[in-house]
């Protein structure tokens, strides 16, 4: 600010101190001024200044504004409200995101007379934009010398998220870790609506509150259950029980509703009490689904005025009675509803405030709310952070992750620390997730932090804002005084240190010589929030127990013998020949043996019994499916699509496998796994996963455990399991594509009906080499072998395998069968073509 060409620059002080400061200089008749704010959630600011008579005053603001993910966007408004003409008028928002931009979208609430003077550019990870109206074109009327300019511009984007464990960013000695997983199916929910139905109520509110609920109970889904609490002085219920929201009940539902008249006093502490017992009956009685989420919504206006009217004892009642799988969120209607005892309502129950303000857009206010919190998609979400990486850190174990949201995770660095291991551990329906995170560089890219509009220490600011965000809700929460005393010294220690405006701090301004002093506070009422926005409630968990990784290499590939499958380049593209080797041998290690399909799909078969490896290849077209694995009697397919190589090569066309789909009958589960993600698909419920993050995830006892861009496991309970590698190729290569190949165990249980192109090779066939010869080539002899009633020639040299290495392949020994398995093989290999990804291969 600059007072007469002094200019005065603000610090944080703690209130009383800097109060006492202020009222001196006020006294003193000096130039003097107060920063309030007033908003519905974000801090708007509004100054009052008093300078002496004839005084020219300018005024800048510089400040910082967390934005919260709400509904699947950040959300940023500028309101424009110039009051005149202005000569040289121009807005422009820059947008940095590292992870890099989904979509932008800009609103013009100014009028449709402005649409043209809007500009928007955008790169992958940048966005300009820009609002440059003319003086002219400022004007309310053609000769008019009022601004027409009276309004808002409101910028909603969202970030990319291929990684469903999130986003880790470091800098300056701080982290922050962004979490949103996408691609993941609704937990069921159980709700129960406690709606204030008192005489405070009528008119207005009512019919908006009854508008919202008809939105609302439209967008319950048929696995949910609910019932409707309405009260005042009385408390009646829609349905004792929790009904299933079918059609037929929701109609029904939204008419009971829409009778309501308000009437009478407000009785909260018995309509809460008997919403927990709704909920606590039916979980005793085994009605509620167990990975179902229970809510209690409450809207009211007002403060209790029948039954226990302390609202303390009411906090202590609902708190009592409510259990830890339970969550209240609550509305406020109104200028003058106590919003104070309805968030520390909510904050002590795991879940989340909102003021509604009483205005013509009350019921779209409400819808959004709910909107917000209307579609649970995990539950006890908690991450873990290697202890030894860092002094602090903001809360990291929460009860809930509801679509469209986002969790935020901040910390402080230990020192001399290069990479920060993550594991994010999280239930969602009939699915355990783990995702493993780690950050190796710990400082962002030089040319990204010297963008001009890049907040270099927003790290650091961003830590500081949560701790004292989470700080004040445990003030709120204190059971004792000294509790609460000792965390209102913490949160002045660090709003002070990092220049934060919060209930129990302000803005001392003054002149570079202390002369001029002025003060800038938060609102005096007891009734507005400090920090803007909503975040998902939770709390810190033990830093003693961060879990092992969940994905090493034991872990994912483990194991005795194995058959591989691969679809790969020639049949044999080196000799070595000894003819006394009769075992495969790889890294000097038999129990490491494998059967596998790799690329260009060429199959190497492992025989156990007979201490032999044949391989084959099959060359199909692109598109097809080929079943690999059939066992009708305990319900397993495992199929493969070929792709293509971007173009021939001296007129051959390679060819791939580009996606697997395995189906599991009895637990109706169907995995897809192709070279971008991995899909899960259990009746209505599915999940992704993606190769760029280590995660595992467990669903009916299949366990699908990813290792980052390398391979993927998918193990039945101990019983069998399969490894999918990975084979990444440049990008801009002109022939070479992605593809995938997939190795099984020798010692999977399949019954002994198993069939397909590998599946058969389960039930192991007798074989016999023998005449071993000279060939046309020296170094790749020839041999007779005898397999299921045929006698076919067969060539020994050597196959290449991934099993040990993604990179640099391994040459595996083997005799290869020519004519695409013919012999080999039952029938052809076009007979194993299905149509489907998941379709089961007819029994011969």
């Amino acid at each position: 600010m600059d007072v007469n060409g002094i200019t005065f620059t603000g610090t944080i002080k703690e209130k009383n101190t800097a109060r006492n400061i202020y009222n001196q200089a006020r006294a003193r008749g000096k130039a003097a001024g107060i920063i309030r704010t007033n908003s519905r959630e974000m801090e708007s600011f509004r100054a009052e200044v008093n300078v002496p008579a004839g005084s020219k005053i300018m005024y800048e603001l510089h400040y910082e504004e967390t934005l919260i993910r709400k509904l699947s966007v950040y959300e940023h408004i500028i309101n424009l409200q110039p009051g005149y003409l202005v000569n040289n008028l121009q807005v422009d928002i820059y947008i940095s995101e590292p992870q890099g931009i989904q979509y932008i979208e800009v609103s013009n609430l100014l009028g449709e007379k402005f649409k043209d003077f809007f500009h928007t550019t955008h790169t992958d990870d940048k966005a300009h934009v820009t609002f440059k109206p003319t003086l002219e074109s400022q004007r309310k009327c053609e000769n008019c010398t009022t601004t027409g300019i009276d309004g808002q511009i409101v910028v909603k984007y969202d970030t990319m998220r291929e990684r469903n464990g999130g986003s880790l960013q470091v800098f300056n000695g701080f982290f922050v870790h962004f979490f949103a997983p996408t691609n993941l199916s609704p937990l069921p929910k159980n709700i129960i609506f406690v709606i204030d139905v008192s005489g405070s109520m009528w008119g207005l509110k009512m019919k908006q509150t009854v508008q919202a609920m008809h939105t609302i109970l439209d967008d319950l889904r048929p696995e949910d259950h609910f019932t409707i609490i309405d009260f005042n002085h009385n408390i009646r219920c829609w349905s004792e029980d929790l009904i299933a929201a079918t059609p037929l009940q929701v109609r029904d539902a939204k008419s009971y509703i829409q009778a309501i008249q308000p009437v009478g006093g407000t009785n909260i502490n018995g309509a809460l009490l008997r919403s927990i017992t709704i909920l606590r009956q039916s979980s005793d009685l085994g009605f509620l689904d167990p990975h179902s989420v229970s809510l209690i919504f409450l809207i009211s206006d007002g403060d209790p005025t029948v039954g226990e009217l302390k609202l303390s004892n009411i906090q202590k009642n609902v708190e009592k009675k409510m259990r830890p799988e339970y969550s209240l969120f609550t509305v406020g209607i109104g200028f003058d509803v106590d919003y104070n005892f309805l968030e520390r309502l909510a904050q002590d129950n795991r879940g989340m405030a909102q003021r509604i303000y009483g205005t013509q857009d009350a019921s779209s206010q409400l819808r959004n709310f709910y909107s917000q919190v209307a579609t649970p998609l995990l539950q006890g979400v908690e991450f873990h952070y290697s202890p030894d990486t860092y002094t602090d850190v903001t809360q990291n174990c929460f009860n809930r992750f509801f679509s469209g949201s986002e969790i935020v995770v901040a910390g402080k660095l230990s020192s001399n620390v290069t990479s920060i291991p993550v594991i994010v551990t999280a239930n969602s329906s009939q699915m355990q997730l783990s995702f493993d995170v780690n950050a190796d560089d710990l400082v962002l890219d030089d040319t990204w932090t010297q963008q001009k509009y890049v907040f270099k220490d927003f790290a650091k600011q961003f830590w500081a804002f949560l701790t004292i965000k989470q700080l004040l809700v445990e003030r709120n929460t204190a059971k004792t005084a000294q509790e609460k005393r000792e965390i209102t010294k913490k949160i002045m220690d660090i709003a002070v240190q990092h220049q934060f405006v919060t209930p129990l701090t302000a803005i001392l301004i003054e002149s570079k010589d202390s002369d001029e002093k002025m003060l800038g506070d938060s609102p005096k009422s007891t009734k507005s929030e400090c920090c803007p926005g909503t975040t998902i409630p939770g709390q810190k968990t033990s830093p003693k127990n961060f879990p092992d990784q969940p994905t090493s290499t034991q872990s994912v590939i483990g194991g005795p013998t194995y058959t591989t499958i691969v679809p790969g380049e020639s049949p044999i593209d080196r000799s070595s020949f000894d003819p006394q080797t009769q075992l495969l041998a790889r890294n000097g290690k038999e129990t490491e043996t494998v059967t596998s399909v790799e690329n260009d799909p060429h199959f190497i078969i492992h025989l156990p019994k007979s201490q032999e490896d044949v391989c084959f290849n099959v060359d199909p077209e692109p598109g097809k499916i080929l079943n690999l694995v059939t066992d009708s009697q305990i319900g397993i397919a495992i199929n493969g699509k070929i792709i293509g190589a971007k173009k021939p090569v001296s007129s051959k066309l390679q060819t791939y496998f580009g996606t697997f789909g395995f189906y599991f009958l009895e637990k109706d589960l169907q995995i897809e796994i192709n070279t971008e993600r991995i899909i899960t698909k259990d009746g209505k419920n599915h999940a992704v996963m993606y190769w760029s993050e280590t995660g595992n995830m467990i669903q009916k006892g299949v366990t699908i455990s990813v290792q980052k861009n390398t391979k993927v496991k998918i193990a039945l309970n101990e019983d069998m399991y399969f490894v999918i590698y990975l084979h990444r190729v440049w990008k801009q290569h002109p022939v070479n594509v992605d593809f995938l190949g997939i190795y099984a165990p020798t010692t999977n249980k399949f019954s002994s009906t198993v069939h397909g192109l590998i599946g058969q090779f389960f039930n192991e066939p007798e074989i016999n080499v023998y005449n071993i010869r000279a060939g046309e080539d020296p170094e790749k002899p020839i041999a007779t072998m005898e397999v299921k009633g045929n006698k076919l020639t067969v060539t020994r040299g050597w196959q290449k395998d991934y099993w040990t290495n993604t990179i640099s392949e391994t040459n595996v020994y083997c005799w290869f069968v020519h004519n695409s398995g013919k012999g080999f093989i039952d029938g052809h290999y076009k007979d194993y073509f299905v149509s489907h990804l998941y379709s089961h291969l007819p029994q011969p």
